[in-house]
Formats: structure tokens, C-alpha cells, sequence
């Protein structure tokens, strides 16, 4: 069980990017009062949280009823995973990214970013998703379960603290670090993206 809650760990700190979520945070919340800034970070991730558990729950029986099976989501997902590795491997993530948040930024209707652009699809993101539904298809049973969930559960709370911590975070990391950073975690979720699709394919034609 720890190999898989590592596993799952690792993919979904990957895919949710907490180091990376929090300077887009600090530069949408710029001016916010402290307090403003801690009630929309947990309202952020509390939302989050409850897309993904969502689609961790009903996910795969969802699938079933728009006839999919399991090995199509693991390749499509697979693939998904794979693209969003290239972008960060090249920083077109962090980018389109930084480009969401500023045309959010520069609307002056929009006061409370919790919801649009931080919990989705900032946090809870296809790439996110994808995975939640990609771990849950290949893991059954009470104890593999709780092992996925409690990863998610894990990086969720990593992500909040992030989102508190953005401006020191920031400070300390700085933004060639980052970069480093997130091109090492585009390398792995490369790698895992080309496992799900090779489990997907195996699958699909009986080698397992």
C-alpha cells in the first residue's frame, strides 16, 4: 500500500502542481486583505477537492454508461497526461496559465477567484480528473482505494498550503527554480502517462 500511495502521491502533486499554482494565486489575490486572501484559498481547494472526489466515487460508472471502457480511458487519459508533460517540459503550461490569470485579473467584475480560475481548472483540471479516474480504474478494493484517496487527500492539503504560503513561497522558490522544478515533474508525468497507455493497450488486447 505504500508504493501505491506513493505512486499516487507523485501523480497527483505532478498533475495538481501546487509549487506551481501558488504564484498565480499571489497575483490574482494582489491587494486582497490576509483574511480575504485564507478565505479564498480554502474555498478554492475545498471546491476542488470536491469535484475530484466526485469523479473519484462516480467516475468509472460514469464510463460505463457512455459505454467506455476502462483500457479507452486509460489510453485517452494517458495520452491527455502525456501533452500536459510536453507543456511543462517546454513551459507552455505555465504560460497558458499565467495568460488565464491575467485576463482574470484585468476584469474588474471579478472580485472572488476561488472558484474560476483556482478550483477549476486551476486545481481540479482535466489533467486532474484524468487521473483521479486513471488511479481509481486500476486500483479496487477498500485498502487500495483509501490508499488513492488519502494521496489526493494529501496533495489537496499541500495545494492549501501552498496557496497560504504563496507570497514567501515565492520569495524562497524564485522563478528559475520553479522552472527547474517544473520541467524534472513534466519528465515524470511523462513516464507515468506512457505507463497508463501501455497498461491501457495490454489490457485492451489480453496480454495481462
Amino acid at each position: 500500500m505504500i508504493e501505491l500511495y506513493l505512486s499516487a502521491l507523485v501523480t497527483f502533486f505532478v498533475v495538481i502542481d501546487p509549487p506551481g499554482c501558488a504564484p498565480i494565486y499571489a497575483g490574482l489575490t494582489h491587494g486582497a486583505t490576509p483574511a480575504h486572501r485564507r478565505s479564498m484559498a480554502i474555498r478554492a481547494v475545498v471546491v476542488a477537492a470536491i469535484i475530484l472526489f466526485v469523479f473519484a466515487a462516480v467516475g468509472e460508472a460514469m464510463l460505463k454508461a457512455l459505454g467506455v471502457s476502462l483500457s479507452a480511458f486509460r489510453i485517452a487519459g494517458g495520452i491527455m497526461l502525456f501533452l500536459i508533460a510536453l507543456e511543462m517540459v517546454f513551459e507552455k503550461r505555465t504560460e497558458r496559465r499565467e495568460d488565464r490569470a491575467a485576463k482574470v485579473a484585468q476584469s474588474p467584475e471579478v472580485e472572488d477567484v476561488s472558484i474560476f480560475p483556482m478550483a477549476m481548472p486551476m486545481i481540479a483540471g482535466p489533467g486532474s480528473i484524468a487521473s483521479v479516474m486513471l488511479m481509481m480504474s486500476r486500483n479496487h478494493g477498500l485498502e487500495k482505494v483509501a490508499a488513492v484517496l488519502a494521496a489526493l487527500a494529501t496533495i489537496l492539503a499541500l495545494t492549501l498550503v501552498a496557496l497560504l504560503a504563496a507570497g514567501p513561497l515565492m520569495r524562497l522558490l524564485g522563478a528559475r527554480i520553479e522552472a527547474v522544478i517544473t520541467r524534472i515533474l513534466g519528465v515524470l508525468l511523462g513516464a507515468l502517462a506512457v505507463q497508463f497507455v501501455i497498461d491501457g493497450i495490454r489490457i485492451s488486447l489480453g496480454l495481462t
